[in-house]
């Protein structure tokens, strides 16, 4: 071949990289597996923090849109007016907050207390040098983490007694704390996935250096990895504490008597007119949203700041 020649075959376009393809088919790109603490695992804080204010606003109003039809033909049968209904939850907000909203926040932290600890034992159990133990702590995961969480609380309310008796002792199991022992699964789940995939997001020339200075696996795991895994798995773990105390209502549909139940029964107490829908579900929302809405912004916040540069 003459060097002409050659130079016209290393000049000529390759379709697809040179030159835009000549078929019209489409190009299915590689999956790009992310760690854990990028911004695929935080979606629900991202999409939080970028909602602004006008979320409450329009969930209010469109709360209101669909509510408001009924009031709208019951107001020429009752004298019962919205400014009444506003009047009937600042009576009972106090009680609310305190008996109710609180209650929701200390279910969300008790929780996420009890499945951080069993979640970060059960990550662990899935990069075991034992088969039997990886095999065991990976199903446990996938069936917590694909299981309804609202069919886990039905579950655990209806299996649990409601006490238990040690000889002479009869120690109360509360309602609140079964609905904590049947999130707790779910949140198990997938706080065993963040820790296992920020130890497997940790570079294997970590590994091979402690290993030539002699580690053992315990020592390389305690001493050297998870310090390393620690700033990572923060803002999943916030993304994950601000999606349970927005589950914690489900408890509602069980009977325990948080910020939902409680606003039913003031409701009932004020002889259930269809005005006080919007107050009350719209304070609910709003309460929710201002707890939520900080955690969102700090968990942005320790990604960007705990963000790996690579």
């Amino acid at each position: 071949m003459s060097r002409a020649m050659q130079l016209s075959a290393r000049r000529r376009p390759i379709p697809g990289v040179d030159a835009p393809a000549a078929g019209g088919f489409a190009v299915l790109r590689p999956v790009r597996a992310r760690a854990a603490g990028e911004p695929d695992d935080l979606l629900f804080s991202r999409w939080l923090a970028r909602a602004g204010l006008w979320l409450p606003l329009g969930g209010i109003a469109l709360l209101a849109a669909v509510v408001m039809v009924w009031p709208m033909s019951a107001s020429a049968q009752s004298k019962f007016t919205f400014s009444d209904a506003f009047d009937a939850l600042v009576r009972w907000l106090p009680f609310l907050v305190s008996s109710g909203f609180l209650l929701n926040v200390v279910i969300s932290i008790t929780t996420m207390a009890i499945g951080t600890v069993l979640g970060i034992l059960l990550g662990l159990g899935q990069i075991s040098l034992s088969r039997a133990v990886r095999r065991v702590c990976w199903f446990l995961t996938q069936a917590f983490r694909n299981s309804p969480w609202l069919v886990l609380l039905f579950i655990v309310m209806l299996t649990f007694p409601f006490e238990i008796a040690l000889g002479d002792t009869i120690i109360k199991i509360p309602d609140w704390m079964k609905a904590v022992f049947g999130l707790s699964l779910p949140i198990m789940a997938n706080i065993s996935e963040v820790v296992r995939g920020a130890v497997q997001s940790v570079p294997t020339g970590q590994w091979e250096a402690a290993e030539s200075l002699a580690y053992s696996r315990a020592q390389t795991l305690w001493r050297i990895i998870l310090p390393q895994c620690f700033k990572r798995m923060i803002p999943p773990w916030m993304n994950w504490y601000a999606i349970l105390t927005m589950a914690t209502p489900l408890c509602s549909l069980l009977g325990v008597e948080e910020l939902i139940t409680l606003s039913r029964q003031a409701m009932e107490a004020e002889n259930n007119h269809p005005e006080l829908l919007i107050p009350f579900y719209g304070f609910a929302l709003v309460i929710f949203f201002a707890y939520c809405y900080p955690i969102a912004r700090l968990t942005l916040r320790l990604e960007r700041r705990y963000a790996v540069k690579l």
